[in-house]
């Protein structure tokens, strides 16, 4: 049996989001700055697609700037307000994603002031500490806290933060890529500056994104070149992915609603289930918390002796399951997660291997007891 269990990493396509792109890829061939029939059919699919996004996060097309991915999106934002904005200190947490925490580091070497939010013990940003980083000169600053934590699924109050920021005179990035299309959206109201989306997290293609950068804040190109996407990012659009992002994005808010319900089910019975099996399980972060962590994703903190826990991501590739160690961008990495490092541990949990499982509309209750089964023969 092979079960999927690393949606946090990616997801797999939806069919019609595939069936869309074939035919694009078919018929609407064209390059969308040419002027004849064939690029203004290309163009026309760039620029509906572009509506259709904005509509479902409740923004406006001009809004939304096209890229590679979430990696793209946050490095472009990050470096634009540096270089722009004229930013000199940005704030973030020491469990971001690394597209944010390596951008951070490279600005800093060249002179831009960082600053970390401390953190509670589970991994939650401490809104009066980052209130007393917001005050602590008259520097302008640039907030970048995630929205959900690919690693332990803790959900950030996106209302409060962003307020706080408006209050102080600050701009206010969030990485959404584990949010966007799991959650809704309303960026006319929402106080939010900057956001980073991938389609490849919510059903669609890999290799295309897009950076949500508020109007008239006065952004210069990230890529130079051509004149693309309203000339703050060069080079030829991927017409076909586009479209497909932009399928993937309709059909999550069009089944929010019944697919969170559904996915929140399975997250319920995970949980249920290994407890039942491993008792003194921990769960990392906030991810056992059904109120208050994302309904995708639990991290577990197995109660294995050593000689086990190393064989553990062995015993489940081999078992034809898919999970995580950490994000699936620190696979092979010789270091552990930078996140769990960062988040207390009771004693007794301490050396416990941790898996993240991540789920999705097309999963079933029938895996998880696969997996349960997987797991009670390596306890044995």
């Amino acid at each position: 049996m092979k079960v999927y269990f690393d949606n946090a990493a990616t997801t797999p396509m939806r069919k019609e989001v595939i069936a869309l792109m074939t035919e694009c890829m078919t018929t609407t061939f064209g390059n969308p700055s040419s002027s004849h029939g064939f690029g203004r059919t290309a163009k026309t699919s760039v620029e509906k697609a572009r509506k259709e996004i904005a509509h479902y996060l409740n923004c406006e097309p001009r809004e939304i700037i096209f890229t590679s991915g979430g990696t793209e999106s946050d490095n472009m934002i990050l470096r634009c307000a540096v270089k722009d904005l004229k930013v000199t200190t940005l704030i973030s947490s020491t469990v971001e994603h690394h597209a944010v925490l390596h951008a951070l580091d490279g600005l800093q070497q060249q002179g831009v002031h960082v600053r970390y939010v401390e953190l509670d013990e589970n991994g939650t940003p401490n809104l009066d500490h980052l209130e007393t980083l917001l005050d602590a000169d008259d520097s302008v600053k640039l907030v970048s806290l995630m929205h959900i934590n690919n690693e332990i699924g803790n959900v950030l109050d996106l209302d409060l933060v962003g307020n706080l920021c408006k209050k102080k005179g600050a701009y206010f990035h969030t990485d959404a890529v584990q949010g966007v299309g799991h959650y809704p959206f309303d960026l006319k109201t929402q106080p939010i500056d900057f956001l980073a989306a991938a389609a490849h997290k919510f059903h669609g293609p890999k290799g295309i994104g897009f950076a949500y950068i508020r109007k008239n804040l006065g952004i210069d190109p990230f890529i130079v070149g051509g004149p693309q996407e309203r000339g703050l990012r060069a080079g030829t659009e991927s017409v076909h992915n586009i479209v497909g992002m932009q399928k993937a994005i309709q059909m999550a808010y069009e089944n929010l609603e019944e697919e969170r319900a559904y996915i929140f089910s399975l997250k319920k019975y995970f949980i249920q289930k290994l407890k039942e099996l491993y008792p003194l399980t921990h769960f990392n972060g906030l991810s056992g918390n059904l109120e208050k962590s994302s309904y995708t994703v639990v991290n577990a903190a197995l109660p294995l002796e050593e000689s086990k826990s190393q064989l553990l991501d062995f015993h489940m590739d081999l078992k034809g399951i898919a999970c995580s160690k950490g994000s699936a961008c620190q696979a092979g990495a010789d270091s552990g997660s930078h996140v769990l490092a960062q988040i207390h541990r009771p004693n007794g949990a301490k050396n416990y291997p941790s898996l993240r499982f991540s789920f999705s509309s097309f999963n079933t209750q029938e895996e998880i007891d696969y997996v349960m089964e997987s797991l009670s023969e390596f306890k044995d």
